[in-house]
């Protein structure tokens, strides 16, 4: 799935990543999280043979779950959906060691159903899936931003604000990235087409502040934090406006 993706990986890596001696296999988590740390972005798409007919169209294999067992006595697998033959009812699958499986679609449907239809794709950063859902995918990213895969993060924010232009949390998510990678003047321009839309951002404002201060513009910092306090109440989000006056004054104290 990660060389279908264009990934540089080693397959010895991946198990390492994976593999669970005591389950003899991997779980699901395992697999995302593998998924992220080679710079690329899984994403759970619906449990439908049209999703995975979609996917296999824009050209990405699918990894599907299924149980080859009985209720009594489960035999989980994964496999990877390579082709549907629609009008011979079958599924091709890379299963194991076999290049080439052919299952009826009947069977191959039973069998996923036993996995609750659990299916994913990997993407590039600058690709979305063939039906992208808005909070599904903008989840993805931010696992892949905690991931530490911040420049991929970046490029994946990108190609979410060319899907949903002007998206406040695709936004913010950039924004965040570009200030992250001392791209202060990028993320400060972000922060502000953002508040520009909506001014009642207190999180933007807060993070334009410490973009501001992170260019050396230090009073204008201490004046965006200065706004934002004066339109939220005393708590959470005040105390951490406060935190960041405290930060973006003793960088001015010590600009070093």
């Amino acid at each position: 799935m990660l060389t279908a993706s264009g990934a540089d990986v080693a397959l010895d890596a991946i198990v390492d990543k994976v593999y669970l001696p005591g389950r003899e296999g991997s779980l699901q988590a395992e697999l995302l999280a593998a998924t992220r740390t080679s710079g690329r972005l899984p994403y759970v798409i619906d449990g439908t043979l049209s999703a995975v007919w979609s996917e296999l169209a824009a050209g990405r294999p699918v990894l599907v779950l299924q149980n080859l067992g009985v209720a009594a006595i489960p035999s989980w697998h994964y496999a990877v959906v390579v082709g549907i033959d629609r009008d011979a009812h079958e599924v091709v699958l890379r299963s194991g060691t076999d290049r080439r499986r052919v299952m009826s679609t009947d069977l191959f449907l039973r069998t996923w159903r036993r996995g609750d239809y659990w299916a994913m794709v990997v993407l590039r950063p600058d690709e979305l899936p063939a039906a992208a859902d808005r909070t599904r995918y903008f989840r993805q990213i931010a696992a892949l931003e905690q991931a530490g895969a911040m420049p991929e993060a970046g490029t994946a924010w990108q190609a979410a604000l060319e899907a949903w232009p002007g998206d406040p949390v695709a936004l913010f998510g950039l924004a965040n990235v570009r200030l992250a990678g001392g791209n202060a003047a990028d993320a400060e321009a972000l922060y502000r087409e953002l508040l520009a839309r909506d001014e009642r951002q207190v999180a933007a404002r807060n993070n334009l502040a410490m973009a501001l201060a992170r260019q050396g513009r230090y009073d204008e910092g201490l004046a965006e934090i200065d706004r934002a306090l004066a339109g939220v109440p005393e708590g959470v989000l005040a105390a951490e406006l406060e935190d960041t006056r405290a930060q973006i004054l003793a960088m001015r104290r010590d600009p070093d």
